[in-house]
């Protein structure tokens, strides 16, 4: 069969990347307005992820299987259950973790933050669900915008396109929250290119996972700071920052700050020198072995054979027999005793 021109993969793989975005806003559409009918409105926004999140891996699934012959379909679209998942999964928290304490201290140190805790009881039950939801929330992120969609048009146009087409696509998405601007755009932006990196340094959604878990978790699940401009996340603690908008953000949370972007982007070369290992791991290439295979040992022992046949057997080794040494015969007859010849008459 003839190989498949590259024009006609390109082509594939920009369908199958379009067919990937229109299923996310699909499916996005279709959890918001069925979570409503399954859950109370309090546990209404970790439904809405969780259907979102069972609706991207089922279906992305389907399509790894059945469009690209993907043996397993998870593991190739970013979720590989291999060795020392949870130490990536680990180091992207902590990566995520200390981009939001820089954040937060600074502003504590050169404006201030208000905390109100909460001691009732059933607040702090609710803390498990608080919890869950970011995690959701990360995982459904990291498979629209670094899973199935964003591979297949990482095929069709490179790591640069592909990274900053999607960083496009997220921040318009993310623009369309209330109280957006031109603050929250750009830290869209870099915070995309930064989960992005992490993905093709280690090609899996580990450490992304967990640096977009931590960053977001840790201010609204630690110091009760709005995400996005949504303050209701936690129910046990409330944050109220003070300083400078462009420290802060206000409001709308560090998502608005210019200083989230300064710290975002200075995280950026931290990724990469984190992810060293990784990444050689990870993306060195694989050594092919050309040529045709060949069976050393049998081929050996075939020329040890012939060499063996073609050489003539050795002679056998001479033996020399020796003759036996006769002593020499006597000139005259004994003797007999008194030196008389004895008489033969």
């Amino acid at each position: 069969m003839s190989p498949v021109p590259p024009f006609a993969g390109k082509m594939r793989d920009y369908l199958e990347f379009i067919a990937a975005i229109v299923y996310y806003l699909l499916a996005r559409g279709w959890a918001h307005r069925t979570a409503p009918r399954l859950v109370p409105e309090t546990w209404m926004p970790l439904a809405e992820q969780g259907i979102l999140l069972v609706l991207l891996v089922a279906i992305f699934s389907a399509f790894g299987r059945f469009l690209d012959r993907e043996t397993n379909p998870m593991g190739q679209q970013g979720l590989p259950f291999r060795p020392g998942w949870p130490h990536e999964a680990g180091l992207g928290l902590v990566l995520g973790w200390g981009a939001a304490l820089a954040c937060v201290l600074t502003f504590a140190v050169f404006g201030g933050i208000a905390i109100v805790l909460t001691t009732d009881r059933a607040a702090w039950g609710a803390l498990p669900g608080d919890t869950l939801f970011f995690a959701f929330a990360a995982f459904v992120e990291e498979i629209a915008f670094r899973g199935y969609g964003f591979q297949r048009f990482l095929r069709a146009v490179g790591p640069v396109g592909a990274t900053l087409g999607f960083a496009a696509f997220y921040a318009a998405l993310q623009a369309l929250q209330p109280g957006a601007g031109k603050a929250s755009i750009a830290v869209s932006v870099v915070f995309s290119l930064l989960l992005s990196l992490a993905y093709l340094r280690t090609r899996a959604l580990w450490v992304s996972w967990g640096l977009n878990f931590a960053w977001k978790a840790s201010r609204a699940l630690i110091f009760g700071l709005a995400v996005s401009g949504v303050s209701s996340h936690s129910s046990i603690i409330e944050g109220d920052p003070m300083g400078p908008f462009w420290l802060t953000g206000g409001g709308y949370g560090l998502d608005g700050s210019w200083f989230a972007f300064l710290i975002l982007l200075a995280a950026i070369p931290v990724l990469y020198r984190l992810t060293r290992d990784l990444d050689f791991q990870h993306n060195a290439p694989v050594l092919v072995p050309g040529g045709i295979p060949v069976d050393l040992e049998s081929g050996t022992q075939r020329q040890h054979d012939a060499y063996m046949a073609s050489v003539p057997p050795a002679a056998p080794p001479l033996v020399q027999i020796l003759p036996v040494a006769v002593p020499p015969a006597s000139n005259g007859a004994d003797k007999a005793p008194g030196g008389e010849q004895e008489s033969t008459h």
